[in-house]
């Protein structure tokens, strides 16, 4: 006799986020991992197993681009298995099934060990991490903020090739100065498929644009570390601002820039804005000393290095602090992070074909649960 096990899922009584509009009264249906759609909740199979949401919200669960660590385990600090779980595991409670860890600016050796680990993670069967993102070390100096100066340098092809070529596959993203670097480099890093973000640059209107124009698609934390926007030198928030296709993250916090600036480049750049947490964790040693401030990090010294966000927390900033309405603030968390990332086929909505990973939510905008597949 042949029993086939069934696994299909029907989560119903709540309020639906489907990527594009709010739904009542509606089912979401799962099995193997996957959306295999929203029925009404009359219409759900029998042979489902049926969970209530108890009229909280469900919605496709977020990705992160930037954050550093989590629950006490600061990668660059901790390279190893066990801190990018810890990072998982973080971003699971606010709502987050995907990111990249990042590496802020630091030796090539460095650099070289944490592909390494990330890769062997992923082999291993660790979930949630698209990758590495390298913020440095080929930014400004003049726009530094909390990254270490002895590293920073300008990009050579000699220094790069071997990179590109060890990071195959698991390095997904970098943030540079683009005034810092010669075309042929930004050329050569596109040519091997790194998302190439502009930031910690002090690069005029006409640099950035120049940039932008290239084929550079995003910015990194709008304002923070960057040159501003001035009447007489728009500076790169201005070439943000002005260019029709470029996007950019930025840390909804208050603390990294406040939730006024929020609100009006949301208002400039509409879906061009997108949520990162730019997270880090306490930590004692290394390179990055992170102190938690009560409500955000510094190094030593006093200087802001790192947010203690969550995505849900985000979302809820954006909400409650910013006016922006629910669903844009989740796309801003979910879809337009993962058009940046080039996985809005299988993650950002809740449709058909699309990945079972949700986020579940009460009217407070407090998290409940994350659901993977």
């Amino acid at each position: 006799m042949n029993f086939m096990k069934n696994n299909m899922q029907a989560y119903y009584n709540g309020i639906i986020f489907n990527g594009t509009q709010l739904l009542n009264h509606r089912a979401v249906l799962a099995d193997e991992g996957h959306i295999i759609g929203i029925v009404a909740e009359a219409d759900i199979p029998s042979q489902a197993v049926k969970t209530d949401l108890a009229g909280n919200y469900i919605a496709p669960a977020f990705i992160d681009l930037q954050l550093y660590g989590g629950n006490g385990h600061l990668f660059s600090h901790d390279i190893s298995l066990a801190s990018l779980q810890a990072t998982y595991e973080y971003c699971l409670s606010g709502g987050c099934t995907q990111f990249l860890i990042t590496l802020a600016t630091n030796s090539i050796e460095v650099f070289v060990k944490g592909l390494e680990v990330a890769r062997a993670y992923r082999e291993q069967g660790g979930k949630g991490l698209l990758g590495v993102h390298l913020e440095g070390p080929y930014i400004n100096p003049l726009k530094k903020g909390a990254h270490l100066e002895q590293y920073i340098k300008r990009p050579t092809a000699d220094e790069l090739i071997p990179l590109l070529a060890f990071g195959d596959g698991i390095l997904k993203m970098m943030t540079l100065a683009p005034e810092q670097c010669d075309p042929a480099i930004i050329q050569l890093l596109q040519d091997n498929d790194v998302l190439l973000s502009a930031g910690h640059s002090n690069a005029t209107y006409a640099e950035a644009m120049e940039a932008f124009n290239a084929g550079i698609p995003a910015a990194t934390h709008l304002f923070n570390a960057m040159s501003p926007l001035q009447h007489r030198a728009p500076g790169m928030i201005g070439a943000i601002y002005d260019h029709p296709s470029v996007v950019s993250s930025i840390v909804a916090d208050g603390i990294h820039v406040d939730f006024a600036v929020v609100r009006i480049s949301k208002q400039i750049m509409k879906d061009r804005l997108f949520l990162i947490t730019d997270a880090v964790t306490p930590t004692a040693g290394g390179g990055y000393p992170h102190v938690f401030a009560g409500d955000r990090y510094t190094l030593p010294n006093g200087t802001l290095s790192g947010s203690a966000l969550t995505m849900m927390k985000a979302v809820k900033n954006c909400v409650e602090k910013v006016h922006i309405e629910l669903d844009e603030a989740l796309r801003m968390a979910s879809l337009y992070p993962a058009q940046l990332a080039g996985i809005s086929h299988e993650r950002g909505k809740i449709e058909k074909g699309y990945k079972a990973e949700l986020a579940v939510f009460d009217t407070k905008l407090e998290m409940v649960e994350t659901i993977m597949g």
